[in-house]
């Protein structure tokens, strides 16, 4: 049986110091769980914060650059994919993801909630602006869910693992 991978995406360069405070604990959470992190892989921002969070908490971080190399890869991730697709790497983010997770918002991180509309994948909001967040929930015809905690992030992480039937 595969691992449950859980995708946190959100803002690079970016982030605020609230993204990278929810990320590292969201991070850190889904390690407790026994789940794997999947993220963008590049030590910056919400990447990296959610990445050392997991690291931090002896857990597995994939991490999926877009680059073809890993010049700008997070210490903290144990596996690196380099893709060399760029911003193309996204699609690559959310379908290998079982649930994904947005802390914050940024012009990538809304191109990955797009795609997770788009396939049909679970997903979370974390801190986005309320209209942003009712336009993406009228949006949806996949599972998706507003969490103000990493803790209702990571209840809602396993409802919707449960409900698919693919909790652990």
């Amino acid at each position: 049986m595969s691992r449950i991978l859980i995708g946190v995406i959100g803002p690079g360069e970016t982030a605020t110091t609230t993204n990278t405070r929810t990320a590292f604990a969201l991070g850190a959470a889904i390690a407790q769980q026994g789940w794997g992190l999947l993220t963008g892989g590049r030590d910056a921002g919400v990447m990296a914060a959610a990445s050392q969070g997991a690291h931090a908490a002896n857990g597995l971080v994939v991490g999926i650059l877009p680059s073809e190399d890993t010049a700008q890869m997070s210490p903290a991730v144990d596996i690196a994919i380099c893709t060399g697709m760029g911003q193309g790497r996204n699609a690559i983010n959310v379908l290998s993801s079982h649930v994904v997770i947005a802390c914050g918002i940024g012009p990538g991180t809304l191109s990955e909630i797009a795609l997770a509309l788009k396939f049909g994948k679970p997903l979370i909001l974390m801190g986005l602006p309320a209209d942003l967040e009712a336009a993406l929930v009228h949006l949806s015809s996949a599972p998706i869910a507003i969490a103000p905690t990493v803790t209702a992030a990571i209840a809602q992480t396993q409802n919707f693992l449960t409900r698919e039937g693919s909790n652990g």
